[in-house]
């Protein structure tokens, strides 16, 4: 088609198949389509499909619920803007005498809605000055050369994750978490040598039993009780060392590994929480949770138990060796005829249950991830009825981790008789020939008698040591999941040399920072400077890069590009735990731990006095609901607050912060999801957290951040507008539209149609 030709090479995202002949029959022939936006909203809020096409001389609409198409000619004074509420965005056009056109649609399709725009200011500007549209850079990987979105910057085909399989010698990287324990673990293995010799006296002593007592006699011969006793004696005797010397290597063993694993543990929960934001995006809670807990527990028990059955068996199978080589080599050539075979079953087999080990591991995340997510919302789960849906999706993951299991079962069950039967046909080869021997007068039976004892314990052992191979490819992969999490680095990284703070006077640069978040660009050559004691409010559309800003001040990410200075000292050389010691937060949905009242408004100054808590209440304007509760402020708060209602938790999170007595302050949406008559109280709040201090303010309601000092509108990662409200009123630029917008939409009925 001639026009999805056209469409293909002039915009960079196709129009949609579904839209190609309707929209083809509405361009005349010196047309060119530029841009295009769906809308899924009619303008009672209803779900339908609707569609605008910009060209190069006009905008055009087919809105959703209508049959017919509406067309703006370009013309001076047309303005195209965008604002959105609670999730549902629209498109405004209007030009001096009022809004022409109004176009409603969910959050999902802004990036398209803010690529008209763009698209719609420079065709318009092109038309009315007579310039050419300049046809924008393309955007390519500097390594694969191909083309990337305009905003982005990192190429997901080359930055894509390879995934490498758990390997047995991650295992030897637990030696970091052993070391300290290597006096011990040097008298456990001592132990362990004893141990696995003595028992090893039994069966040597089952020769001269034989040859010199039990077949004399047969012969006719006297029994000797004195030789007899001797023989049994030494047989009790070494049982009673091996017992008393395996006990003491296993409870000493198993202390350290009990150890080991602990260590593990805290390590990786400690370098988790040094981890930026960024890596915590992009993980599951129950994953997580699987790894610190499960994994660690797995490579205890494989420590304590398999690691330490593993080494006796390879003593016992060494001294066995030596022993029946010692005896008669050929019988002890005979015995170790199925070794070949069997090391190459487990080489075989090895690969496919390291591979299979780590998907069972990632499986079984999933449903513990089912579970992090549903218990923690239960309340939501059961508001809206759907205990059978999370019922079949737990059911879901768990048939999932089933299937998988399944078929590394089929594996090992083929694998672990094979290596029994082996051991049984190796057994029978000896029994052969050692009767062939006897038969020739090369061994005596006391000799085969001894013989097949050990080899009864050689191939105990052998059939014991294949058996490991499943316990240590867990194992192996278990250390893999946790080693993910410490060899993980920081973005946000200690500097090597801090540089002590001072007294904060609290001013803040931002000096033409940059920041991408995966290969998306969200903050782009941004600057500005915040004075000690000032009132910012960050204001703009979803998705402007308002919240992505405050989390670069708090450093919970670094810059790409640039730099964040605070009293003139960049904040990278600072420690991160002294730096956000004066920020205090307060964010949208305020997060309270499992606790009492107290704990949590003293959790930033754990050692504050119940006269310092009470002083902060009080100035966040939360004494008097808290002396409400049954207990005070030692009343008990559910799990993430449960039990207060939304304004009770914000005022306690303003408390937190008010105790820190933090120069600097972050409101992120503070007063966003409660009614009216709570905003109030915790605006009130607010005024004395804010007073003398430099404070950033993020808030939806354009209206509250009136008493800032200056306003900073920004739209896609920089700053468009800067000013005090009356002043960016003045102007009518983009504050203005955005007020305005946001106050028409609060005005009007959505009942009311365009």
């Amino acid at each position: 088609m001639i026009f999805e030709h056209a469409a293909n090479a002039v915009i960079p995202h196709p129009l949609p198949d579904t839209w190609q002949v309707d929209a083809a029959a509405q361009l005349g022939a010196d047309e060119e389509l530029v841009s295009w936006a769906e809308q899924d909203l009619d303008n009672r809020l209803h779900f339908g499909t609707g569609l605008l096409l910009l060209t190069n001389q006009r905008l055009l609409s087919k809105p959703a619920g209508q049959t017919g198409w509406l067309n703006f000619p370009f013309r001076a004074g047309l303005v195209l803007s965008q604002h959105d509420h609670a999730g549902v965005a629209a498109l405004e056009l209007h030009d001096s005498t009022g809004r022409l056109a109004l176009w409603r649609y969910t959050l999902a399709n802004s990036p398209a809605a803010l690529r008209l725009i763009d698209q719609f200011q420079q065709q318009l500007q092109s038309v009315l000055t007579g310039d050419p549209v300049q046809p924008p850079k393309k955007n390519l990987c500097p390594k694969c050369k191909g083309e990337l979105n305009a905003d982005t910057e990192e190429c997901p085909v080359c930055s894509r994750e390879i995934h490498q399989p758990p390997s047995t010698w991650t295992l030897l990287r637990l030696w970091r978490f052993a070391k300290p324990y290597q006096g011990q673990l040097l008298a456990g293995f001592l132990l362990m040598l004893g141990s696995t010799a003595a028992t090893l006296v039994a069966p040597y002593l089952t020769m001269p039993l034989m040859d010199k007592v039990l077949i004399p006699f047969q012969n006719g011969e006297h029994i000797q009780p004195e030789i007899v006793a001797f023989y049994l004696a030494g047989m009790l005797g070494a049982a009673m060392v091996s017992w008393s010397l395996g006990w003491a290597k296993t409870y000493i063993l198993a202390l350290v590994s009990e150890r080991i694993s602990a260590d593990l543990r805290t390590t990786t929960y400690e370098h988790l929480l040094q981890l930026s934001l960024e890596y915590f995006g992009g993980k599951r809670t129950g994953d997580l949770m699987s790894r610190i807990g499960s994994e660690s527990d797995r490579i205890s028990v494989f420590l304590s138990l398999h690691a330490l059955d593993f080494i006796t068996d390879v003593l016992m199978l060494l001294m066995t060796t030596v022993i029946l080589f010692s005896i008669n080599p050929w019988l002890a050539l005979a015995t170790l005829l199925p070794l070949p075979v069997i090391a190459w079953m487990i080489h075989l087999v090895r690969d496919r249950l390291r591979t299979g080990f780590e998907k069972i591991d990632r499986t079984w995340s999933e449903v513990t991830s089912v579970l992090a997510d549903t218990i923690p919302g239960i309340r939501v789960v059961k508001a809206f009825a759907q205990e059978t849906r999370e019922a079949a999706r737990f059911r879901d993951a768990n048939k999932h981790n089933l299937l998988i299991n399944d078929k590394l079962n089929k594996v090992w069950s083929l694998f672990s008789p094979t290596v029994s039967l082996l051991t049984d046909m190796g057994l029978l080869v000896v029994w052969a020939f050692g009767i062939w021997l006897i038969a020739h007068h090369n061994v005596t039976v006391g000799t085969l008698t001894a013989f097949l004892a050990y080899i009864g314990r050689f191939y105990g052992r052998l059939d014991s040591m294949s058996r490991i191979v499943s316990v240590t490819q867990k194992a192996a992969a278990a250390a893999k999941r946790i080693f993910d999490i410490l060899d993980h680095v920081s973005n946000v990284p200690e500097p090597t040399k801090p540089i002590a703070l001072g007294p904060v006077k609290g001013e803040i640069e931002l000096r033409n920072i940059r920041f991408r978040y995966g290969n998306r660009a969200v903050i782009k050559n941004l600057a500005l400077t915040i004075k000690p004691g000032e009132m910012v409010g960050l204001v703009g559309h979803s998705g402007s890069g308002k919240s992505t800003l405050v989390n670069l001040i708090c450093r919970f990410y670094d810059v790409s590009e640039g730099a964040i200075l605070l009293d003139g000292t960049d904040i990278r050389s600072l420690t991160v735990s002294s730096f956000r010691r004066n920020i205090g937060l307060v964010l949208q949905e305020p997060f309270l731990f499992f606790g009492t009242i107290a704990e949590n408004i003293a959790y930033g100054k754990p050692d504050a006095s119940r006269e310092e808590i009470i002083a902060a209440a009080r100035a966040a304007h939360a004494h008097e609901f808290i002396l409400r509760l049954p207990l005070g402020y030692d009343s008990l708060v559910g799990e993430r607050g449960q039990g207060l209602s939304g304004g009770e938790r914000q005022r306690i999170s303003i408390a937190r912060a008010l105790l820190i007595d933090p120069r600097i302050l972050i409101l992120d949406e503070a007063t966003s999801s409660v009614d009216t008559e709570t905003e109030k109280e915790i605006q009130k709040a607010l005024d004395n957290l804010v007073r003398g201090r430099t404070t950033i303010a993020i808030a939806h309601r354009l209206s509250t951040l009136r008493q800032a000092d200056r306003l900073v509108v920004m739209d896609r990662g920089e700053i468009v507008e800067v000013g005090p409200h009356n002043e960016l009123m003045a102007r009518e630029g983009a504050y203005y539209r955005l007020y305005e917008a946001q106050a028409r939409n609060v005005d009007t009925d959505p009942d009311d149609s365009e």
